[in-house]
């Protein structure tokens, strides 16, 4: 598919940024995209749906369902709403180059599905439209203050095109709601963020400023579809470095949606590398009391070290928040150091208040290593598409934000990627543990379990498939989900009653 303007556009205006990606979306169907990012929808939905049971599972979880009610309630809009709390709650959720896409641009589609009849191909096609204009939009403000979850703003553009694409709405409604939405983005405070429940809100929230947009928009409301690129838009308050380019280079043969990395572990993804080398360590550590421990040593770019540094701020101990317990590094560390995994339970009591994890985690420190920044900047994702993109301004983006790191940098930039088929996200890390009798232990790796690019493990498939039957999902559903784009309407709703029946259809409201 063709995103230029058409032969009788005025090359001295051309259309705005929504215009070309909403015509674009709103046309889009699921055979325009190549088998291998089809299968990135089922894993990806799949695993959003395993993120979603783990939370309600979770004791936050019954705080949601009393909020705002179970997934297969009728009202889609509150549905939809829910699903993003639950999936978020306990940072399970999968991630892309750019954005932590699956709270709207799955869960949109998924609390839409019923009341529109979709089809399995339906379902698949909203989600695929639905990650591509969340990723594009986010990928355009991603050199900026918000990134990761905290870009709340994802979900304007993630919530209105799944809605939209699911119900076959024409390419204007596409552009006035996404005007709308996104003059009115959110802004995500670290204070709440970081340390409380208030992180839940950072995806319900816009997705459901962008379905009150989508109703605007099919009542006539009117929204400007310059809202992005305009001196006075949403770029130019969003990024430090805006990136405009990002929303539309590529349509059609750059797949945002081939970048998916899948959480193996509940947290953040910029601890995920290291919590893999605690579970690779602690097999060589049977029955390992913290007592025998000296110290604990992670190295990792300037993510890792940087959350870490954000998260030592406030205490963290067992009455901590959810939120807080996620971005502990030493917390989530010493866990898979002791008991080889991190999963949904270690994030509640009674695992979160035994002792020796706490006195293993006063253990744990974090140094920077340079290089493991120089491979994480340059990789895809989380940022290295974008930097490419800004190319020479690219180093004093990264001056400001690790010195050590720019020097590590070439003298010049590669040119962005063309497509997504090599997609990398390696962000790494070094874990040394040494032993009071002496001993020293260490395990590395560039890659976490699960992140794009990692060749070394189970396929994105076969890691979906373990995650949701981990969390109690059936057999059934998760064969259901391998066999999407056959089903009729009748057997997607079956798949919903499978996946997600148990986990609060009596909360509806």
């Amino acid at each position: 598919m063709n995103a230029a303007p058409g032969p009788g556009a005025d090359p001295r205006n051309p259309p705005s940024l929504i215009i070309r990606l909403a015509g674009w979306a709103a046309a889009l169907r699921l055979d325009d995209a190549p088998g291998r990012v089809t299968a990135h929808l089922r894993s990806q939905l799949l695993s959003q749906l395993a993120a979603a049971r783990a939370g309600y599972a979770h004791p936050l979880g019954a705080r949601i369902l009393r909020a705002w009610g179970g997934p297969l309630q009728a009202d889609p809009g509150r549905a939809a709403r829910t699903l993003a709390a639950a999936t978020i709650c306990l940072d399970y959720d999968d991630t892309a180059y750019a954005g932590h896409l699956s709270h709207s641009t799955v869960n949109v589609p998924l609390a839409y599905a019923r009341p529109l009849r979709l089809s399995g191909r339906g379902l698949l096609t909203a989600v695929l439209a639905a990650n591509e204009c969340a990723a594009r939009i986010t990928a355009a403000a991603t050199l900026g203050p918000f990134r990761g979850q905290t870009a709340g703003h994802t979900h304007l553009a993630g919530a209105v095109a799944g809605r939209l694409r699911a119900e076959d709405a024409p390419a204007a409604t596409w552009a006035n709601a996404l005007g709308l939405a996104f003059s009115v983005p959110t802004w995500t405070l670290p204070r709440g963020f970081f340390t409380t429940d208030a992180k839940l809100l950072t995806a319900a929230a816009p997705l459901q400023t962008a379905l009150s947009a989508c109703d605007g928009a099919a009542a006539g409301l009117l929204g400007p579809d310059d809202i992005l690129e305009h001196p006075a838009g949403f770029l130019d308050r969003f990024a430090d470095l805006p990136l405009p380019e990002e929303a539309v280079a590529g349509l059609g043969t750059c797949w945002y949606t081939e970048t998916l990395s899948y959480k193996v572990h509940p947290g953040s993804a910029y601890t995920s590398a290291a919590v893999d080398c605690a579970v690779e360590l602690h097999r060589d550590l049977p029955g390992l009391r913290p007592e025998e421990v000296a110290d604990v040593l992670v190295e990792g770019s300037l993510f890792t070290s940087g959350l870490d540094r954000i998260s030592r701020r406030q205490a963290v101990g067992p009455d901590s928040s959810v939120a807080a317990l996620n971005f502990s590094l030493p917390y989530n560390v010493a866990t898979a150091l002791l008991t080889g995994a991190l999963r949904p339970a270690d994030l509640a009591p009674p695992a979160v208040a035994e002792p020796d994890r706490w006195d293993l985690a006063a253990k744990v420190r974090t140094g920077h290593d340079p290089e493991l920044s120089r491979t994480a900047l340059l990789a895809t994702a989380p940022l290295g598409q974008a930097l490419r993109r800004a190319g020479d301004r690219a180093e004093g983006w990264v001056r400001a934000a690790d010195a050590e790191a720019a020097d590590a940098l070439p003298p010049s930039w590669p040119p962005p990627e063309e497509d997504f088929r090599r997609a990398r996200k390696d962000l790494g890390a070094r874990l040394t543990v040494r032993l009071r009798d002496g001993r020293t232990l260490r395990a590395e790796r560039r890659t976490a379990v699960g992140a794009a690019g990692n060749a070394g493990g189970p396929d994105h498939a076969d890691l979906a498939r373990r995650k949701f039957l981990g969390c109690g999902g059936p057999p059934e559903a998760a064969d259901l989900v391998q066999d999407l784009e056959r089903l009729g309407p009748e057997e997607v709703g079956r798949l919903l009653d499978l996946a997600l029946g148990d986990v609060g259809r009596t909360h509806g409201h």
